[in-house]
């Protein structure tokens, strides 16, 4: 009597990472890594309701177009839900086109605002918006004396709204914000700019590793800016790969990172289980990759693999990640399900031990 095998027909989630060039491609090497680490899991402890969690990843490479085609794409595959994304331009054109489509989407990583044009209930992110994160930095730089800082920033919608997030919230406190123009200076022009405003800090509001490393190189060698602190709170020093092309030079320039000062006892197990995967320091990316599984494996197994049923229940998402509980609410002036918030933090490479972080302020 031959015996007949069923295949379990796997439910499967949509993965949008930026794995090569111009996509920050560290990043997202954190961000699949935190993603398949928490798959593995599900499935190690019965998967969704007896049916394996399978992840079918797309690479971003930072490009918009690429993004929403990949959307598409996974749409046709059969994908429950997208998740994923670390670029902001990158996960507004995805949160886009899987509205459009009526696709859920639980945005790992990406901070802009405006990850949609108009509120939806399709689309829900971990990560905190930067109106909130970027304030918190600003209040770090007023702690810290700075009043009259300079913007080097290249030309894009995540840059112009981080520097709008900075000058409306420094200038009713008495801050200036000198806007620096990265497509008509040099490095060493930047430097020029600083010395001629008084600047007292300067922030990077570039891309890594071009123009980032050129303008740091620049700004330790110029004497007349020994005093001056150099910032950047869209993370780049976070990445082994700061410290790599800059050595000492890249210590002791504060950054964002949304951890907390302790993490969960969740978070500490996948933090060991994440460095031995990776072999290198982790970053708060990876954490946002292993929650965001976490969310939407709650989610299926209560709601079963439908998308609009998930869509319905990001309201009553209670679930313990491994930097905190994680729920979503509505928050003004934000078009998504948002968590409000993630434990926020001002950190720094410490001159005297590159490898070591401190945190400078927490929000």
């Amino acid at each position: 009597m031959s015996s007949m095998v069923t295949q379990v027909r796997s439910v499967r989630i949509g993965a949008l990472v930026p794995l090569t060039r111009p996509g920050w491609v560290e990043a997202g090497r954190h961000l699949l890594a935190g993603l398949e680490l928490a798959v593995r899991e599900v499935n190690d402890a019965g998967g969704i309701v007896g049916r394996p969690l399978e992840l079918v990843v797309r690479d971003t490479a930072a490009d918009p177009q690429r993004a929403a085609a990949a959307v598409d794409e996974l749409a046709r595959l059969g994908v429950v839900a997208v998740a994923g994304e670390y670029h902001s331009v990158v996960a507004r054109a995805a949160a886009a086109r899987a509205d459009a489509l009526g696709l859920p989407f639980l945005c790992s990583s990406a901070v802009l605002d405006a990850l949609t044009e108009e509120p939806t209930q399709w689309v829900a992110r971990l990560a905190p918006a930067q109106s909130h994160g970027w304030r918190i930095y600003a209040d770090f730089l007023l702690g810290a004396g700075h009043t009259r800082i300079g913007v080097a920033a290249e030309p894009s919608v995540y840059w112009a709204s981080g520097a709008r997030i900075l000058r409306d919230h420094l200038a009713p406190r008495g801050g200036t914000v000198i806007e620096l123009d990265m497509r008509a200076l040099t490095p060493t022009a930047v430097c020029d700019e600083l010395v001629d405003h008084r600047a007292t800090a300067l922030l990077l509001l570039v891309g890594h590793p071009e123009p980032a490393v050129p303008i740091v190189r620049s700004v330790r060698r110029d004497p007349r800016l020994a005093e001056i602190m150099m910032g950047a709170p869209a993370g780049q020093p976070e990445f082994a790969e700061w410290t790599t092309l800059l050595g000492d030079d890249g210590a002791g320039i504060p950054f964002l990172r949304y951890l907390p000062e302790h993490l969960t006892p969740l978070g500490a197990r996948v933090g060991t289980a994440l460095r031995e995967r990776l072999g290198e320091v982790l970053s708060f990316v990876a954490f946002e990759g292993y929650d965001t599984v976490v969310v939407l494996a709650d989610v299926l197994r209560s709601h079963g693999a439908d998308g609009a049923r998930t869509a319905e229940s990001w309201s009553r998402v209670a679930v313990d990640g491994t930097r905190g509980q994680i729920r979503f609410s509505r928050v003004p002036g934000i078009s998504v399900w948002q968590w409000a918030w993630p434990p926020t933090q001002v950190v720094d490479r410490d001159p005297a031990e590159p490898a070591r972080f401190r945190i400078l302020h927490a929000g």
